[in-house]
C-alpha cells in the first residue's frame, strides 16, 4: 500500500505584488480557476502521483471581526499556498516537482518575500515553507492515482464490452456472464489496452510510525486521565462561561463577494474550499482546540479512512493548518456535490462535528455544551463559513469526473474480477456494478 501525504508551501506576497501574481496565475487556468493541466508554468498533469493541488492567495477578509471580542487585531499580509495532495512521501514529490517545474514555480514565488536566492536550493526552499498540517484527512488511504486511473479504464472497458453482447444476455447463468466478462479483461490486458497494477509494499517507516499514533494517543490520553477528571468541573464551567458570552457576529457576506466564490465552483463534478479566520482569544479556546485537532487526527488517521468521513461520503481531502503563532486557522477541502449539498450534508449529519471544530474560530455560531446548536443555526452558519471562504487561484484534480463514489464503486468492479463473488446474490450485486 502507498499511503498518502500532504504538502502546502506558504510564502507571504511581496507589497505591492498582489496584482501581478494574480494576473500570472491566471494564465494557468483554462477556465474560471480550472487548471490546464499542461499549462507552461506548473503541468500539474504530468506528476502521476498528484491527486489535487491548489493555489490560493490566503487573505484575511474578516479581519475586524476580533473586535468584537475586545482584541485588536493582529496585521496579516496576503500570502501565496501552493497546496497539494500525492501519493508517497512529500519530500520526494517536492524533490520532483523542484526539478519538472522549478522555473515556473521560481516565477510564481518571486513575488513573495524572502525568495532573493532560493533558485540556488529550491528544493530546500521548498521543504523550508511547507507547513504540515495539524490534521489531514483521505478518503481512502493507499489508493493512488495509477490505481483510479487504471480502475476507471478498467470500469469502462467492461461497461462497452457489456454493450456488445447485449443480444446474447438473455437468460445467462451469472457465472457465465462473469466469465465472458473476465476473459474479456485478460485479453485486453495481454493486448496491452489494460493495466491493473499490484499494490507495492507499505513502507516501513510508514507502519512504525502509524502503529506508534495508534497505541501512543490512548495511552497518553489514558496516562493523563485522572487530570482530565480533575479538571472537567473547571473546563465545563469556563466553557459555558464563555459560551454565554462570546459575542454573535451575525453578518451577511457580500453579495458580490458570494457570486465571485460561486463562479468558480460545479465546473466538474468535485468542487474545492478554502476557510481561514482567527481563532477566538484565550489560551483556553486555543488549548481546546488543539486538543480537539489531537482527536480529530487520530479518527482520520486510524477509522475514517476507508471511504467515509463519520456519515460522509464525498470528501476526498481535507486537513485543518494551524498558522500565524496558533492564532488563526486555515481549513481546505476537496468535495463532491454543490456548495449548499456540502454545507448540507454536515449540518444534517455531523452538525456536531462541526461545532467541535470549528467553534472555536471568530464568527462562529454560538454552540451548547460544544456540540450542540451552532451549526444547527443554519442560516448564521452558511453567511459564517461564506464571509470566511477564500476561492482558489488555480484548482487541479487528476481525475476530473468521477466522484469518491466512482472510485469505490470502480475499485468493487477490480475486486469482483480478480477474486470470484462467493455466491450468486453477490456475483449479481457485481455484475449491477458495472
Amino acid at each position: 500500500m502507498t499511503p498518502q501525504a500532504a504538502f502546502m508551501i506558504v510564502a507571504r506576497v511581496r507589497d505591492g505584488m498582489l496584482d501581478d501574481l494574480r494576473q500570472l496565475l491566471s494564465g494557468l487556468n483554462q477556465a474560471s480557476a480550472l487548471a490546464d493541466p499542461e499549462n507552461p508554468l506548473i503541468p500539474f498533469g504530468r506528476f502521476d502521483r498528484l491527486h489535487t493541488a491548489r493555489l490560493v492567495v490566503i487573505e484575511s477578509h474578516t479581519l475586524e471581526d476580533i473586535h468584537a471580542f475586545g482584541v485588536s487585531p493582529r496585521p496579516w499580509q496576503p500570502a501565496l499556498a501552493l497546496i497539494g495532495d500525492v501519493d508517497g512521501d512529500v519530500d520526494s514529490f517536492l524533490a520532483e516537482l523542484a526539478d519538472r517545474a522549478g522555473p515556473g514555480l521560481a516565477r510564481m514565488f518571486s513575488h513573495c518575500e524572502g525568495f532573493a536566492g532560493a533558485e540556488r536550493d529550491f528544493q530546500g526552499w521548498l521543504k523550508d515553507h511547507n507547513v504540515t498540517p495539524a490534521v489531514n484527512y483521505v478518503n481512502y488511504v493507499g489508493r493512488t492515482v495509477r490505481q483510479v486511473r487504471e480502475e476507471a479504464a478498467l470500469h469502462a472497458s467492461l461497461s462497452e464490452h457489456l454493450q456488445e453482447i447485449l443480444d446474447d444476455l438473455e437468460g445467462m447463468d451469472p457465472r457465465k456472464l462473469r466469465q465472458r466478462l473476465v476473459t474479456h479483461v485478460e485479453w485486453e490486458q495481454h493486448n496491452g489496452n489494460l493495466t491493473l497494477t499490484h499494490d507495492e509494499p507499505t513502507p516501513l517507516v510508514w507502519r512504525l510510525r502509524n502503529l506508534a499514533h495508534l497505541i501512543g494517543v490512548p495511552l497518553i490520553l489514558l496516562l493523563l486521565s485522572p487530570v482530565f477528571l480533575l479538571i472537567s468541573p473547571l473546563f465545563i464551567l469556563r466553557l459555558r462561561q464563555l459560551e454565554k458570552s462570546d459575542p454573535e457576529l451575525f453578518i451577511r457576506p457580500d453579495r458580490e463577494y458570494v457570486m465571485a466564490l460561486a463562479a468558480q465552483e460545479d465546473r466538474d463534478v468535485t468542487n474545492q474550499y478554502n476557510v481561514f479566520g482567527d481563532l477566538k482569544p484565550g489560551l483556553f479556546r486555543r488549548w481546546t482546540f488543539k486538543f480537539t485537532l489531537i482527536l480529530i487526527e487520530y479518527f482520520a488517521r486510524h477509522v475514517y479512512n476507508r471511504g467515509f468521513l463519520s456519515r460522509i461520503r464525498t470528501i476526498h481531502f481535507a486537513r485543518w493548518v494551524v498558522m500565524d503563532e496558533q492564532h488563526r486557522v486555515f481549513f481546505a477541502s476537496t468535495y463532491d456535490g454543490s456548495h449548499e449539498s456540502y454545507m448540507d450534508d454536515f449540518i444534517n449529519k455531523v452538525g456536531w462535528g462541526l461545532n467541535l471544530s470549528f467553534s472555536h474560530g471568530a464568527g462562529y455560531p454560538t454552540t451548547s455544551w460544544l456540540i450542540k446548536e451552532g451549526a444547527n443555526r443554519e442560516m448564521q452558519f452558511k453567511y459564517t463559513q461564506r464571509r470566511h471562504q477564500l476561492g482558489s487561484e488555480v484548482w487541479y484534480k487528476a481525475y476530473p469526473g468521477l466522484t469518491a463514489v466512482d472510485l469505490h464503486r470502480n475499485s468493487r468492479i477490480r475486486e469482483g474480477v480478480e477474486c470470484r463473488p462467493s455466491s450468486l446474490d453477490e456475483m449479481r450485486e457485481w455484475l449491477s456494478l458495472i
